[in-house]
């Protein structure tokens, strides 16, 4: 009985003790400065609990330097991220299936983003001044491309390749032209036409005489 007992009496704090590896102390460290830390400045660590329930997170100028935003996956209710001025250079938000809203902009060290989560319909995109920012991974090529208006040297893709992002864009092969209609057309002056391309991705042009 007594040896029952004690591991009903230690069993909550093993719940309550599940932690999130964070790497960057800059992120660390303000997540700690505003309640979502674990206590202990730079152990690369948060309490779970204090961040898995968070709607909102809205990083500022001061948060400029942070190069990682691992740990940013056990935020699985976050409904809000705005990211200006970040020096991460790739970020996956695969696991952040709650998003409705996210800007991610004058961040020049980015050069890749994943947002292929199953539900982009959702989500109110905002990508503008990344200037190294070449390939977003999304659920649908045509769809992001018809929704979402990110820099003109940003492209779409259901397979970014990473390790070559840039020689990718550039050997793409125009496939065909279509309307809005979906149907394979030629070049219309002053309509939106999509240019699909052998990769994948998929581009929205309007031609202005």
């Amino acid at each position: 009985m007594k040896r029952l007992i004690l591991i009903l009496c230690f069993f909550p704090f093993l719940s309550l003790g599940q932690q999130t590896y964070v790497p960057d102390d800059v992120f660390e460290s303000y997540l700690e400065f505003h309640g979502m830390g674990n206590g202990i400045v730079n152990d690369d660590y948060v309490f779970t609990n204090a961040i898995d329930t968070l709607k909102t997170l809205e990083l500022t100028s001061s948060t400029s330097t942070i190069t990682d935003l691992t740990g940013i996956e056990d935020f699985i209710d976050l409904s809000f991220l705005d990211l200006p001025f970040i020096s991460v250079t790739s970020l996956d938000l695969t696991n952040n299936t709650e998003l409705t809203y996210l800007r991610i902009c004058n961040s020049q060290q980015i050069t890749f983003l994943n947002l292929q989560n199953g539900f982009n319909s959702n989500l109110d995109l905002w990508l503008y001044g990344n200037l190294n920012l070449v390939c977003v991974q999304v659920d649908n090529v045509v769809w992001a491309t018809s929704n979402w208006q990110p820099d003109n040297w940003t492209y779409f893709s259901t397979n970014c390749n990473t390790t070559s992002l840039v020689d990718y864009a550039r050997n793409k092969k125009l496939v065909k032209v279509i309307s809005v209609l979906g149907r394979e057309t030629k070049e219309i002056k002053d309509d939106p036409l999509f240019y699909i391309y052998d990769d994948g991705t998929v581009e929205k042009r309007i031609t202005i005489e």
